[in-house]
């Protein structure tokens, strides 16, 4: 089977870093983005504007940032976010996640 398309386990391709991730990016096109990142405890992602995107918790846990909202997120949650709000992650725990972002990037957004 093709590489690209099975991915057996998340747990080696997760890469946990602080103060912020270092994605491993499984499809890179111009309409949706799907990566695995991880977070080591206290570390952030500062909630920024972006494109539409499905955010599931593999493991850990921490707080997710909507605009003005702080939700907690936990191992199992599933977060969809509109297009253009702004979002951002703290991890309590060893955070891993998979974000899939659909649509075209907003400018200057990587």
């Amino acid at each position: 089977m093709d590489p690209e398309i099975l991915f057996p386990d998340w747990r080696e391709l997760v890469r946990y870093a602080a103060p912020g991730p270092q994605p491993t990016l499984l499809l890179d096109e111009p309409e949706v983005r799907v990566l695995i990142a991880g977070l080591e405890p206290g570390a952030r992602i500062p909630a920024h504007p972006e494109r539409r995107a499905v955010y599931h918790i593999l493991d850990g846990d921490g707080w997710v940032t909507l605009d003005d909202d702080r939700l907690v997120v936990s191992a199992g949650a599933t977060v969809v976010v509109p297009d253009g709000m702004a979002r951002g992650f703290e991890a309590r725990t060893r955070l891993a996640f998979l974000a899939v972002r659909l649509g075209p990037d907003p400018a200057g957004a990587g």
